[in-house]
């Protein structure tokens, strides 16, 4: 089964079925697999990256804040968890290597995609409920985990001597695959309570959809950032 597996994911990501596969099979993922990245690019996209954290964290802090269940704000604050100690640790480690300090990732401009993306999605929180905003973190939070279980399975994908393993094998590993997978359940368990068993005949979906459409297409900008730093 897959770690994002689920009707309300299956649904948003078929109805966007080919901007989906732009993101999750860029180029840019395809280097990464094959290790022809230029280091460049990455430096570039890890950079931004981690200023796309810093604003993912506030927008799962807002998540808490949204949420109505107990169990809901707990998956939340767990994410949020992840992304602050796990994610974040991982550029900075990286970025460590190349001489790069936490500070002075902190003081890198941030790109255009990076600020369509990241406003995006909190202005998606702020303007919506609870819902709204889990729907905009989708194709991150579940994007990244079907990218690293892809990578990982790929035959394709070389692992020694490849500079990127680490990433590889961060968004692959099970410590991720278990966020993404709980944050699919949470999607499926919040649009049962606010949409109903189907929520596709919900009049709110074509919205919802839109937003994850949307979402989706600021991944793809993201990782075409990456390839033209």
């Amino acid at each position: 089964m897959s770690a994002t597996s689920g009707i309300v994911f299956a649904r948003l990501k078929n109805e966007h079925a080919e901007t989906w596969s732009a993101y999750v099979g860029h180029e840019f993922v395809r280097k990464l697999g094959d290790g022809t990245l230029p280091e460049h690019c990455f430096r570039h996209y890890l950079t931004q990256d981690y200023l796309f954290l810093i604003h993912f964290s506030r927008a799962f802090a807002l998540a808490v804040y949204k949420a109505v269940e107990l169990d809901d704000m707990r998956q939340a604050a767990t994410t949020l968890n992840a992304l602050l100690n796990t994610e974040m640790a991982l550029h900075v480690r990286t970025c460590a290597a190349w001489g790069m300090s936490e500070a002075d990732m902190a003081r890198v401009p941030e790109a255009d995609a990076n600020l369509a993306y990241t406003r995006f999605v909190l202005d998606a929180g702020m303007a919506g409920d609870f819902l709204d905003l889990l729907v905009a973190l989708a194709p991150c939070v579940f994007g990244y985990g079907e990218i690293g279980a892809r990578l990982l399975a790929d035959p394709a994908t070389k692992l020694d001597g490849n500079p990127y393993r680490d990433w590889i094998e961060t968004y692959g590993g099970a410590e991720y695959q278990e966020v993404a997978h709980a944050a699919a359940a949470q999607l499926e368990r919040v649009a049962s309570r606010r949409l109903g068993d189907n929520p596709a005949a919900s009049p709110r979906w074509p919205g919802l959809s839109q937003t994850f459409a949307t979402a989706t297409r600021l991944e793809v900008g993201f990782w075409d950032m990456g390839l033209k730093p």
